[in-house]
């Protein structure tokens, strides 16, 4: 019988891997009434460094308009490095895909509301995520995806 392994969980390091920003209707429309159209899509990705060590990367693609006119568009990509030891695979799998980019939101949140307002906006603050939920369904799709390829 072999003993169970601790679990430890250690950040390593959390930084800004990309940032862009665009705000092409500048500065006609800064004349305009602030009611903005926010549209956001947010990823997450994940690869092991060896010796459980692992990057995480969560990107986000914010698109601000006004009717028809884009006033900007925000790209940041935040990452950390993670250490992840006594891990089943399932847990392994859901450390990586929610609890690694529950972490790594707020830092995402700021960065892209400072920019909003070094851009000559008002800060934009994003709502919370919920990432156990988008875990849960990028499971069910996998899931849903493996069971179509058996049935076919």
């Amino acid at each position: 019988m072999s003993e169970q392994q601790a679990q430890e969980f250690a950040i390593q390091r959390i930084y800004t891997k990309d940032i862009s920003l665009e705000s092409p209707a500048t500065p006609q429309i800064f004349r305009d009434d602030w009611q903005p159209i926010v549209g956001m899509d947010l990823g997450a990705h994940n690869e092991s460094l060896g010796n459980d060590v692992y990057h995480v990367v969560l990107s986000a693609t914010v698109n601000v308009k006004k009717e028809d006119k884009t006033v900007f568009i925000v790209e940041v990509k935040k990452a950390g490095i993670f250490s992840l030891k006594g891990f089943g695979e399932e847990q392994l799998d859901s450390m990586l895909g929610s609890y690694c980019p529950s972490i790594l939101f707020p830092y995402l949140r700021e960065l892209i509301s400072e920019l909003s307002l070094r851009a000559g906006f008002p800060p934009l603050y994003l709502s919370p995520v919920n990432f156990d939920a988008f875990y849960a369904e990028h499971k069910r799709r996998q899931l849903d995806k493996e069971q179509e390829k058996a049935a076919s």
